[in-house]
């Protein structure tokens, strides 16, 4: 039998804490939260590993530490409303709940929303929404804080609209082939993001950056 809450406090200690994870509630967080129950069953002996886990699809649980760090930077509040955007099977989503008011929390993978629906079901501060994560959820707006669980290669305005002026934002970029995060705000009209770590992160599908015409 695989000792999963023994595993659960290696990654704490050996990934979260080394990693610059300084928010102490993230950390109880992470640390109370079955991060095995969120991956197909013949992966969870790997759920803890610092590495992507395969969720099918294409599709892979963000590494703890990058999770981590973007919860971390995200200056989470109490009182906040924050958009996830890559829910996923819910990890991510069930990690907020504990941390904050009201989490609405985006997928667009059918059978990942379906897992993330029933891992979600007893948690009444989350809302989960299928459909296109780069348009996130409009109707649920204003947002606090925008949390994008992966990386991206663009972050869409229509998402960064759905922050109130002053919201945080925290996420992965993908920049020439290379993953890091950044973390920036909403302010007036626009939005800046300052990249704070280069660490791993899973790719996000539908955020491929806009092209411009060759001749």
């Amino acid at each position: 039998m695989t000792d999963f809450a023994a595993q659960r406090t290696k990654m704490i200690d050996s990934q979260v804490r080394t990693e610059d994870v300084t928010d102490r509630e993230v950390i109880a967080a992470m640390g109370t939260v079955a991060r095995e129950k969120f991956v197909p069953s013949e992966a969870a002996p790997v759920a803890y590993r610092d590495t992507p886990v395969p969720l099918g699809g294409g599709r892979a649980l963000n590494l703890p530490i990058a999770t981590g760090r973007l919860l971390t930077e995200a200056r989470l509040q109490p009182t906040d409303r924050v958009l996830l955007i890559g829910a996923a099977t819910g990890y991510a989503a069930t990690v907020l709940a504990g941390l904050v008011a009201h989490v609405v929390a985006v997928e667009s993978g059918a059978d990942l929303a379906a897992r993330a629906r029933g891992a979600l079901a007893g948690l009444a501060n989350v809302e989960l929404v299928e459909g296109p994560m780069e348009q996130g959820h409009a109707a649920g707006a204003p947002y606090d804080v925008l949390i994008v669980d992966g990386a991206v290669e663009e972050l869409p305005d229509a998402l960064v609209a759905q922050l109130r002026d002053g919201g945080r934002i925290a996420t992965g970029l993908v920049d020439r082939g290379v993953t890091r995060l950044a973390s920036g705000s909403r302010t007036g009209g626009g939005f800046g993001l300052v990249g704070f770590a280069d660490i791993e992160s899973v790719v996000l599908p539908g955020f491929a950056r806009r092209r411009g015409f060759s001749f």
